[in-house]
Order: C-alpha cells, then structure tokens, then sequence
C-alpha cells in the first residue's frame, strides 16, 4: 500500500497493526525471565553454596598440568595430585542453625485462646522443616516455603528450593511480592526413555499457570493443566476454585542483602584448601623429590631414568658420569603461620567460633563465652531480624485458615516470636545471678532465663501444680516465688 494515498483511519489501522508484531508477548518475557535466571551468577551462587556445604569444593576438579612437546598445556597424572578438603562452610552453616534455629522459638500474644490455636501449627514437622530453611537461606542466600492444602485438605507447608524461584516485588524493600516465576525440572518416562522436562510455573493472585518449556519457547502444561486457583473449595458435588489474596510464597533470608554466607568466604575456603593439598603434595614427593642434575646418563630418556631412580633406587651413569639432586625445602614455619591466619580470617568474615581457638577452653566465664560468641550473636541478630519478618507473613496465612475453620478473626493480634538461642553458659553462674535478681524483677522472667527451663509455660504449669496457684513457694530461688494466679 502507499501510504501517501492511504485515508487516516487506514493509517491508524496499519500503524496498530506492524506495533503489535512488535510488541514482546507475556509469555516470551516468561521465557525471557526464565533464561536469564538459569544463568544468572546470584543462581550459581546459589549452587554453589549448596554444593560447598556438601563438601564438593572446587578443590576436586583440580588437575595438574604442564606444558607438552608441542606447546599446549596437557594434564599430568604421575606426580602428587592431593585433593584436600575442608568443610568449614558445613560446620559454620550447622553452627549457625544450631545455635539459633535448634530450640523451638516462643509465641507470645495477650489472647490465649488465639495462642492455643497457633501453636497446633508450630508442631515437630515444622521445626524440623524451620531448621532446613535455616540451612537453605544462609547457603543460598534465601529460602521459599509455599503455602498449601495438601490432598486431604489440610493446611501444609513445602520448602521450594530457592533457585528454582525467580521473584518479583512490588516495593523497594522487597518484602511484597507482586508475582512468582518457579522454574524446575521432573523426570519421567516416555515411552522406555527417562526425560527431563523443564516446567514452568507463574503464581500471582489470580492463580497459577502451568507450562513446558519445549525447543526454547513455553507451550501450556496439557498434562497437568494451564491454570488452577490456588486451592479448591468443595461444594458438595461441585468444585470451587479460591485465590490467596497474596501470592502464597514466603521468603526467608539470610541477610537483607540476600547473599549467601559463600560470598563471604568462598576465596578463602579455596585457599585452605589449596594449600593444605599443595602441602600434602610436597610432603609426598619429598624422599623423590627435588631437582636431579644428570652428567652422561647411560639411558635414552628421563621417563626410563625416573623409573629406575624410583624401582632400583639408582640409575647407570658412563664413566665420567655423577648425579646431583637439589633438595626442596619446606618453609614450615611460614605454612603455619599463613594456614593459622587464613583460618582466622574464614571464621571472621564467616561469622562463627572457632572450637580449636585457644580462647575456647581458657576462661568460661559468662562474659569470656559472649565475648567469644560476640560475632556469631551479631550474625544470629540479623538472621532473627529477617526471620521474623517473614514468620509475620507467614502468620497471616495461618490467621486465613483459622478464620476459615474457626471463624474468628486474629489478623490484628500482635504476636512476638522469640528465638531461643542455644549457647554454652556457665550455669552456676546463671543460675547464682537468677538468685540475686529475686525481687528485683518478675519470677516469671527469673524463671523463664533459668538454663534448666526448656518451655516456660510448662514450668509454670508444674510450680503450679506443685505449690498451688496461690501459695508461696521455695522453688530454685532462695527467696520464694508466688505462682501466678
């Protein structure tokens, strides 16, 4: 067509059209997304934590090589090759959820009928799944659980691997989330063949679509279906599909940067390892070691002398023949010195306690143990931090469910959820400053920091049930406790 000759409505017409060929499709920036996670360096990172913590360090794809006879760099196989490994991410990583995650947390909220009704949540399946999300997130940086009902309608919870979420936020802060992208692979068979299939999944409010990813571009998921609500609602014979009014994933991360603990210590780890290995390596070629200086050696290549120093323990030289050799030294002391730093290094910038530190058994005295603990605190402060924020979102999808079973409204209950850190004390002392603190401050807050107390309201519970609910009583405080009526 000319489009000099064209009228204006044919014109806006034409001009609509060729834009919309242009104009990139939702589903091709899923795909865009898609791609451009799966080889992001925050998703190696991710990988990387993980496979770090499972003690498979890069240490164990070293090679030793040399240049060939033509010039290019070649593998060699018969020298020292010593893979050393040394899980200090594992221990740190263990350290951390121990420290923190290990005891339970404690609900607190004015209203007790609503506290009794949160804590069936908290049950031992999901401290045991809290604490693996401990692990995740300071691997990876973050970690996701997504909210559910499973098949007998029951509400559940599911830990997602976190590089398999691409999020998207609403706000700066990152703390709302707008939609979620969940990029993952199933096995399956087809046919006699075990395929890999790339799925797909974006989750907003409106529910969730389903694809597969099929020669680079997404085709909906006929198998399992495009699009489902976030739940079903049984009406008798009938089937009613419900939405979340907020995407039904909760994140929980290790810092408000969200970078895993390897981005701090990874080059050292690295180090240690090395050197340690390279260590091992000298220490075995020392008795064959050094450099051997050959005059008139009667034999046709240094491969045939080698074998032959190492089999025989000599070799044939001619007549005015000799053999000289220049020793390795070994700078011991300088190894000590610089493996002792590193380590000290790795733990600082890793936040943890070194158990073989010589402070560690010198002085148990309260303040020397916080003294010692002072870094790993300072990590545990903002893990805390993070985690309850996100426990508070989470929250919220408890309270739709109890509204929902119950039907009573918690939602502006305020609820504190209070970490129990699990750290060596010094009892005696504790316990002697608990004494001391009698009427100075509340029993109940003398009872609560006692170290044999493990949950407070049981303890009460028992004083209770031993003294009476208004009788004074000599409890482990020398000054008498007046149970709570």
């Amino acid at each position: 067509m000319d489009p000099f000759s064209e009228t204006l409505t044919e014109k806006f017409s034409r001009i609509i059209e060729e834009g919309s060929e242009n104009v990139i499709s939702d589903i091709e920036i899923i795909m865009y997304e898609v791609n451009e996670w799966e080889k992001s360096p925050l998703r190696e990172m991710m990988l990387d934590g993980q496979r770090y913590y499972e003690n498979q360090h890069d240490i164990l794809e070293r090679k030793k090589m040399a240049v060939g006879e033509d010039g290019i760099l070649q593998e060699v196989k018969n020298i020292a090759n010593n893979k050393i490994v040394h899980g200090f991410i594992r221990k740190m990583v263990d350290q951390k959820v121990g420290y923190l995650l290990s005891l339970p947390f404690t609900v607190q909220t004015k209203n007790e009928s609503y506290l009794e009704l949160l804590t069936e949540y908290f049950t031992k399946k999901f401290y045991r799944m809290f604490q693996n999300v401990g692990k995740e997130a300071i691997n990876k940086g973050k970690a996701w659980i997504h909210i559910y009902y499973d098949e007998q309608g029951s509400f559940s919870l599911k830990r997602i691997p976190s590089e398999e979420i691409i999020p998207f936020w609403k706000d700066s802060e990152r703390t709302e989330l707008d939609y979620v992208i969940r990029s993952y692979r199933v096995k399956q068979w087809t046919g006699k063949k075990k395929d890999t299939i790339h799925k797909v999944e974006v989750w907003d409010t409106t529910g969730v679509y389903r694809y597969v990813v099929n020669k680079g571009k997404l085709i909906p998921d006929v198998e399992i279906g495009e699009y489902s609500p976030h739940l079903t609602k049984e009406n008798g014979d009938e089937a009613e599909g419900l939405n979340w009014l907020r995407i039904p994933f909760v994140c929980f991360k290790y810092n408000e940067e969200e970078q895993p603990i390897i981005n701090f210590v990874k080059s050292i780890v690295d180090d240690y390892d090395r050197q340690k290995s390279d260590n091992s390596n000298n220490l075995e070629e020392l008795p064959n070691g050094g450099i051997y200086v050959v005059k008139n050696y009667d034999g046709t290549d240094l491969g045939e002398f080698r074998r032959n120093l190492t089999i025989y323990r000599a070799v044939k030289v001619d007549e005015e023949g000799g053999l000289d050799s220049l020793n390795l030294q070994i700078d011991t002391e300088a190894f000590k010195t610089h493996m002792d730093m590193q380590r000290k290094d790795l733990y600082e910038l890793g936040r943890g306690v070194d158990t073989q530190s010589d402070r560690f058994g010198n002085d148990r005295s309260g303040i020397a143990l916080r003294f010692l603990y002072a870094d790993l605190d300072m990590d545990a402060n903002n893990i805390e931090t993070e985690f309850q924020a996100a426990l508070e979102q989470l929250k919220w999808f408890i309270d739709q469910d109890i509204a929902v079973k119950t039907g009573q409204d918690f939602s502006n209950e305020e609820v504190e959820f209070i970490f129990n850190r699990d750290i060596i004390i010094n009892e005696s002392e504790v316990i002697d400053n608990a004494n001391k603190s009698a009427g100075q401050i509340s029993d109940e807050t003398i009872i609560a920091n006692h170290p044999w107390v493990k949950d407070l309201q049981t303890e009460l519970g028992r004083l209770k049930k031993q003294y009476g609910a208004n009788s004074d009583y000599q409890g482990a405080f020398g000054n008498g406790v007046k149970g709570n009526e």
